[in-house]
C-alpha cells in the first residue's frame, strides 16, 4: 500500500486532483473486480477466511514508511498474507479479504476518501495480476518447487504493477520528482516482496505438514515482526542522518549575497517534508524583527511564531527545554492544543535559534505533508542536529550583514556614512533622471575642534552623539541623516525643491542651536550649513555633494546658511589656493600687520596700539582678514598665524622700548587658540625672545570664547594672566555674556563694540547702553575701551561717561609700520616717565 502526498517542483501543466485519481482507479479496477468476483467461491471455513482477513489487516498495518525527498511510500509485508490467501482461500476470497483489509486500515489511519478508494482499487488490481500470472503458470501442490516459482513470480509482478500505479498517481497529481520514486519501487519489489513470499510459502509448508507447527511459527513470526520493525527504525535513522548531511551541504552552498534565512527555511521544509516552516529573528542593526515563512500555500505570515507571548515560542526559547520541543494534538495539554489550533496544525517541532543580536530567534516546523508519517523522536533529533548548522548559518549571515553595515555606517553615531549617502542619492535620482528632486544639506559643528583640543576625544565624541540625536529629532520624517567625517553631517531630503531645502536648512539650524551638557559642562551646539539641490545643482551624487561642500565653505561668511551658486566655485578654488599659501605668505612677508593707536580718554596719552593682520596677495590683491583668518581656523593654521602676528607686534614694541618709549601692543586671539594646549608656553617664549615685559602685551579675546564653558573651566586664562599681560574682552555687548560672568574670569578690560559707539550721536538707546556698560564695568574694577570713535561729539560723550580708552578713525586709521612712525612724529609728543617707571610716554597733541 502506498500514498501520493506532496507537491513538487516539476508540477505537471494539468495536474489531476485526488478525487479524479480515485474515480479513475475505480474505472481501472472495476473490470478486474468483476472478473475475480465472477468466479464461483469455493466453500471455506469461516475460521480460515477470518484468519486471512486478520493476516491482511496485520500485514497492512505493519508498514515501513520510506520518504524520498518530497514523496513517502509505505512498504508492508502484506505479500506474506497475500500468498497465503491465494493458496488457502482462492481468488474470490483473496480479493474480498484484501480489499476489506486495505480499506479498513486506510480508514483507521484517517486517509481521505479518494485515497481509500485508490488504495483499495490498487489492491484489487494486484490480486487480478497475480491470479492472471498463476493461470498461465504451472501450479501444483504447495510442496512442489515449480509452484513456489509460480507464486513468487505472480506476487512479485502484482506488487510491481500496484507500486507502478501508485507512482503514476503521484506523477499525475504532483509532477515527476525524479528517479528516486522508481528506485523505491525496484527496491521494494525485488527485496521485501520476495522475502515476504518465501516466508509465506514456508509457513504454508509447515502448516501442511502439521498444524502443531503453529507453535514454532508463532515465535518465529513474532521475531520477524520485531526484526522488521527494527529494520524500519534503522532505515528511519539512516534517512534522518542523510537529511542532516544534505542540510549541511545545502547550508554550505548559501552564498553571502543570498537570502540566507529564506534558503534555510526552504531547506528545513524540504528535508523534514513539512507543510510549513517559520523562522523568527529579532531586530538586528538597522533591521526590525523578521519572520520568514515557507509553506505549500505561499503564505508569508501566520499567527503564532511572531508573538513573544505565544506559549510554544515562549517554552522553546526560555532556556528550560532540552532540545527542540515536539508537540502533537494527540499528546498535548489543553493550552498546547489551543496553541496548535491557533496555527491550524496537528504536529509541531519548535526550537530556539542563536543569533548575534543576543535575543534568541525561534524556529518552528509544522505538520508533515504525509497522511501516514508524523513527526517523531527521530525528527526531533534530526532538527536538533540541524540547529547547529542553522545557528552557524544565521551568525554567518549576521556577521556579513554587520560587515556590510559597518562599511556604509559611521561606527560612532550609527548614521549612514558618505559612501552610503552617495549610493542613496544615486538611487533616488535614478528613479526619475529628468524630474527627480532632492535637497542635500551639509552641516558642520562649529566648536568641534575646540572641544577636542580642550576636553579630549571622549568629550567631542559625546558632542557628536548629541548633535546626531538633535539632527534625527528635528529633520523631516522622510529625511536621511548621515555623518560624513569629522564634525560634518548631511541630511538628504527626498522630493524637495531648492527653496524648500533652504527653508528646511534654516529650521534645522534654529532647532539644533542649543546648549547641551557634555562631559559635565554646558556647551553650545551651532551648525554651519551648506545647501544644494537636484536637479538644479546636479543630477548625480558626486556633483551634488561637491556643490554642497562648496556652499558649506561659503556659509561661514553668510549668516551660517548658504546655497550653492556657480560663483562660489571660483571662491572655493580661491580659498583652496589661499589655504595652501598661508605658510609661504608669512615667510615671504605677504602677511603683515598694521597698528591702530588707542588713547587715554582723559589725558590723550597713547596707551596702546592694536595689531591687525593684513594679507597683500600677489594675485588676489588685499585679502580680507575675515576670509583668511577663518580659513586658517578651518585648516588648523590659526596657531601659526597668531604666532606670526604676535612676533611682529612684540618686535615693534621692542623697538619702542629701545627708544625708551613704553607703548603696549594688543593682539587678537582666536577662540581656537584658547583650545591649544601649548598656547601659554608659546606666548611666554615670544615675550622672552623679544625681551618685552608682560605688562606691555594685551591679548584681546572674543566674548564667545571667554564665556564658553570649556574655557571658563580651564586654567588657560589664569595662566596667561600670570605672565603679567592683560586680557581684554573684544566686541563686548554682541554676545550672550553678562558683566557678572566676568567676575569669575581674570579679565582686565572690556571693549564696547563699535556698533554701539557709531550710533551714540544719533541714538539715545545706544548711548544708554554704552553708559551702562561703562558704569557696570567700573563697578567690577574693569577698564573700558570704546572702539569706533569717529567724531568729537562721540569722543566728548564717552569722556563724560568715564570711558577709559578710545579707539577709532578720529584718532587714527590702522597704519603700517612706516606710516605709524610718520604719524607719531607728526601728531604726538613725548611725556617724561612717570615717577617709578623707566620709560617715557607718547601723547596726541591737540
Amino acid at each position: 500500500m502506498a500514498e501520493p502526498d506532496t507537491p513538487v517542483q516539476h508540477r505537471p501543466l494539468t495536474a489531476l486532483g485526488p478525487s479524479t485519481i480515485g474515480w479513475l482507479s475505480v474505472f481501472i479496477a472495476a473490470p478486474f473486480a468483476v472478473w475475480l468476483l465472477s468466479a464461483r467461491p469455493e466453500p471455506e471455513s469461516p475460521f480460515v477466511v477470518l484468519a486471512v482477513l486478520g493476516a491482511f489487516a496485520v500485514a497492512e498495518s505493519a508498514n515501513l514508511h520510506v520518504e524520498f525527498r518530497r514523496q513517502s511510500v509505505s512498504i508492508s509485508a502484506s505479500e506474506l498474507a497475500f500468498v497465503i490467501a491465494l493458496v488457502e482461500v482462492g481468488p474470490f476470497w483473496a480479493t474480498v479479504m484484501r480489499a476489506l483489509a486495505v480499506a479498513g486500515v486506510c480508514l483507521v489511519q484517517r486517509f481521505s476518501l479518494a485515497k481509500v478508494i485508490a488504495n483499495t482499487a490498487v489492491a484489487v488490481v494486484e490480486v487480478a495480476v497475480a491470479v492472471a500470472v498463476l493461470s498461465v503458470s504451472p501450479v501444483g501442490a504447495v510442496t512442489a518447487p515449480a509452484t513456489w516459482v509460480s507464486y513468487l513470480a505472480a506476487v512479485t509482478l502484482a506488487t510491481f504493477v500496484g507500486g507502478g500505479l501508485i507512482r503514476l498517481a503521484i506523477i499525475a497529481t504532483q509532477g515527476y520528482p525524479g528517479r528516486a520514486l522508481w528506485t523505491s519501487l525496484l527496491v521494494t519489489t525485488f527485496t521485501v516482496t520476495p522475502m515476504a513470499v518465501l516466508v509465506g510459502l514456508a509457513v504454508l509448508l509447515l502448516l501442511h505438514t502439521t498444524v502443531w507447527s503453529l507453535l514454532i511459527m508463532a515465535p518465529l513470526l513474532a521475531g520477524l515482526v520485531m526484526l522488521y520493525r527494527r529494520f524500519a527504525a534503522v532505515s528511519r535513522e539512516g534517512q534522518d542522518l542523510e537529511k542532516v548531511y544534505d542540510f549541511a551541504r545545502q547550508v554550505e552552498q548559501i552564498g553571502p549575497d543570498e537570502d540566507g534565512p529564506r534558503l534555510l527555511v526552504e531547506a528545513i521544509r524540504e528535508l523534514l517534508n513539512a507543510e510549513r516552516v517559520a523562522l523568527w529573528l529579532p531586530p538586528y542593526l538597522d533591521e526590525g524583527p523578521q519572520l520568514v515563512v515557507a509553506s505549500d500555500d505561499g503564505d508569508v505570515w501566520y499567527d503564532g511564531p511572531g508573538d513573544p507571548d505565544d506559549l510554544l515560542r515562549r517554552r522553546a526559547t526560555d532556556g528550560t527545554a532540552d532540545g527542540p520541543l515536539l508537540v502533537s494534538t494527540s499528546r498535548a495539554t489543553e493550552a498546547e492544543v489551543a496553541a496548535l489550533a491557533r496555527r491550524g496544525v496537528q504536529d509541531l517541532l519548535a526550537a530556539p535559534v542563536i543569533t548575534a543580536a543576543g535575543e534568541p530567534g525561534y524556529l518552528e516546523v509544522c505538520d508533515r505533508r504525509s497522511d501516514i508519517v508524523t513527526f517523531a523522536e527521530g525528527d526531533r533529533a534530526a532538527l536538533d542536529s540541524m540547529l547547529t548548522h542553522v545557528n552557524a548559518a544565521i551568525r554567518q549571515q549576521q556577521l556579513l550583514a554587520q560587515i556590510r553595515y559597518d562599511a556604509d555606517h559611521d561606527r560612532l553615531t550609527g548614521l549612514p556614512n558618505r559612501q552610503r549617502l552617495a549610493a542613496d542619492i544615486d538611487v533616488l535620482l535614478a528613479e526619475d533622471p529628468v524630474a527627480g528632486r532632492a535637497g542635500l544639506v551639509f552641516a558642520v559643528l562649529d566648536n568641534y575642534t575646540e572641544v577636542t583640543d580642550t576636553l579630549g576625544h571622549a568629550a567631542s565624541d559625546e558632542l557628536l552623539l548629541v548633535t546626531a540625536g538633535l539632527l534625527r529629532e528635528h529633520a523631516p520624517p522622510a529625511a536621511l541623516v548621515a555623518r560624513m567625517e569629522g564634525a560634518q553631517f548631511a541630511v538628504l531630503l527626498p522630493g524637495v525643491s531648492l527653496a524648500a531645502t533652504e527653508r528646511a536648512a534654516r529650521r534645522l539650524r534654529e532647532a539644533t542651536s542649543t546648549r547641551v551638557l557634555v562631559a559635565g559642562l554646558e556647551l553650545e551646539v551651532t551648525l554651519t550649513i551648506g545647501v544644494a539641490a537636484a536637479p538644479v545643482h546636479g543630477t548625480d551624487a558626486g556633483t551634488l555633494m561637491q556643490r554642497a561642500d562648496v556652499a558649506l565653505l561659503a556659509a561661514s561668511d553668510s549668516g551660517g546658511v548658504a546655497s550653492y551658486h556657480p560663483v562660489l566655485d571660483q571662491q572655493s578654488l580661491r580659498r583652496l589656493q589661499l589655504g595652501t599659501e598661508i605658510e609661504q605668505a608669512m615667510a615671504d612677508g605677504q602677511i603683515s600687520v598694521v597698528f591702530q593707536p588707542i588713547i587715554d580718554a582723559r589725558t590723550s596719552d597713547i596707551v596702546s596700539v592694536e595689531t591687525l593682520v593684513r594679507w597683500a596677495h600677489p594675485r588676489y590683491g588685499a585679502v580680507s582678514p575675515d576670509d583668511f583668518i577663518h580659513l586658517a581656523e578651518q585648516i588648523g593654521r590659526i596657531g601659526a598665524l597668531t604666532d606670526h602676528v604676535l612676533d611682529l607686534a612684540l618686535a615693534r614694541c621692542r623697538r619702542w622700548l629701545d627708544q625708551d618709549i613704553a607703548l603696549s601692543v594688543a593682539v587678537n586671539l582666536s577662540a581656537h587658540c584658547l583650545a591649544e594646549p601649548d598656547l601659554v608656553e608659546r606666548v611666554r617664549r615670544a615675550l622672552r625672545r623679544h625681551g618685552v615685559p608682560g605688562e606691555l602685551l594685551t591679548l584681546e579675546l572674543t566674548e564667545g570664547s571667554v564665556v564658553d564653558d570649556s574655557v571658563r573651566n580651564s586654567t588657560v586664562l589664569a595662566d596667561l594672566h600670570a605672565l603679567g599681560l592683560r586680557l581684554s574682552m573684544d566686541d563686548f555687548g554682541t554676545g550672550y555674556s553678562s558683566l557678572s560672568q566676568l567676575r569669575q574670569l581674570p579679565i582686565d578690560e572690556v571693549k564696547i563694540d563699535k556698533s554701539f559707539v557709531l550710533s551714540m550721536s544719533t541714538s539715545q538707546g545706544e548711548s544708554f547702553i554704552a553708559r551702562s556698560i561703562i558704569e557696570l564695568a567700573h563697578n567690577l574694577g574693569l577698564r573700558v575701551v570704546a572702539e569706533g570713535v569717529e567724531d568729537e561729539l562721540t569722543r566728548n560723550a564717552l569722556a563724560d561717561m568715564g570711558c577709559d580708552k578710545l579707539q577709532g578713525f578720529l584718532i587714527s586709521r590702522p597704519l603700517p609700520d612706516d606710516k605709524l612712525e610718520s604719524w607719531l612724529l607728526a601728531r604726538t609728543g613725548v611725556r617724561s616717565a612717570v615717577p617709578g617707571t623707566p620709560h617715557r610716554r607718547l601723547f596726541v597733541r591737540a
